[in-house]
């Protein structure tokens, strides 16, 4: 199994990035797909995570400014991410729950957004 994230990088505040994290070297089913941050010194958060019916669910801080989307005959997951802020500074982390309830991260792709 191998999850592969993207598109992370250095944004001034108020700009976007969008992420993308895709599932390979395995056939098993998936359920549900999500993004987690962890800024500096701090724990790891759940940022957004969706639903096999699309069901979408935002943390607080992020919400009308992020959206996750899935693709599933592509095995993957986005995170669109406008009017990036300071404070959403982190490493963001996809992670892909099958339909046996396995979870499995992939290896962090770093969002800086400077003042």
């Amino acid at each position: 199994v191998q999850l592969q994230a993207s598109g992370g990088g250095l944004v001034q505040a108020g700009g976007s990035l969008r992420l993308s994290c895709v599932w390979s070297g395995s056939t098993f089913r998936l359920d549900n797909m999500g993004w987690y941050r962890q800024a500096s010194g701090k724990q790891r958060e759940l940022v957004a995570s969706i639903t096999t019916e699309l069901r979408t669910t935002y943390a607080d801080s992020v919400k009308g400014r992020f959206t996750i989307s899935r693709d599933n005959d592509k095995n993957t997951v986005y995170l669109q991410m406008n009017s990036l802020k300071p404070e959403d500074t982190a490493v963001y982390y996809c992670n892909f729950l099958t339909r046996s309830r396995q979870g499995y991260w992939g290896q962090g792709t770093l969002v800086t957004v400077s003042s």
